[in-house]
C-alpha cells in the first residue's frame, strides 16, 4: 500500500515582486495559492523558457495559433494533464475541460485537482487561452 504524503504547505514568491513594506522582503504566496500559480505558470511556459530545464513547461501556446475547435481542445487538454502530471507533483488531477469559444477565438480551461497531503476541497483554476499576435 502507497504511503500518503502530508504536506507541511507550501510557499512561493509573488510575481508582482513587488516588497512588504514592513519588513522589505518579497512578498509571499502560501499553500492553494502558491500551487494554482505553479499550475499556471507550468501551463504557460514554453519548453525551453526555463534555464537548465529545457524540457519544462508545455507546448500549449503553440496550439493556440490552431484553429479553434474541439480536435485543437483535445490537443490542449492533453498536453495540460501532460504537463501538470509531470511537473506538479502536490497535485492530483481530477479533470481537465478544455472549451473551443469561436467567438472570442480563445478556449475556455477548468482544471481541477486536490492538493496531496492537504485538508482541503478540490481546487478548480479557470482561465482563457488565447494566442497572443
Amino acid at each position: 500500500m502507497p504511503l500518503e504524503r502530508v504536506s507541511q504547505g507550501f510557499k512561493d514568491i509573488s510575481m508582482s515582486f513587488q516588497s512588504n513594506p514592513l519588513n522589505n522582503d518579497l512578498i509571499a504566496i502560501k499553500n492553494v495559492n502558491a500551487i494554482t500559480r505553479s499550475i499556471r505558470n507550468i501551463v504557460l511556459t514554453t519548453p525551453g523558457e526555463k534555464f537548465f530545464d529545457p524540457d519544462f513547461g508545455s507546448n500549449v501556446s503553440r496550439l493556440l495559433f490552431e484553429n479553434v475547435d474541439d480536435i485543437t481542445a483535445s490537443q490542449i487538454q492533453e498536453e495540460i494533464e501532460f504537463s501538470i502530471s509531470n511537473y506538479e507533483p502536490r497535485v492530483k488531477l481530477i479533470d481537465v475541460q478544455v472549451i473551443a469559444d469561436n467567438d472570442n477565438a480563445s478556449f475556455d480551461t477548468i482544471i481541477t485537482y486536490e492538493v496531496i497531503g492537504a485538508d482541503v476541497p478540490p481546487q478548480a483554476l479557470e482561465f482563457a487561452l488565447q494566442s497572443t499576435r
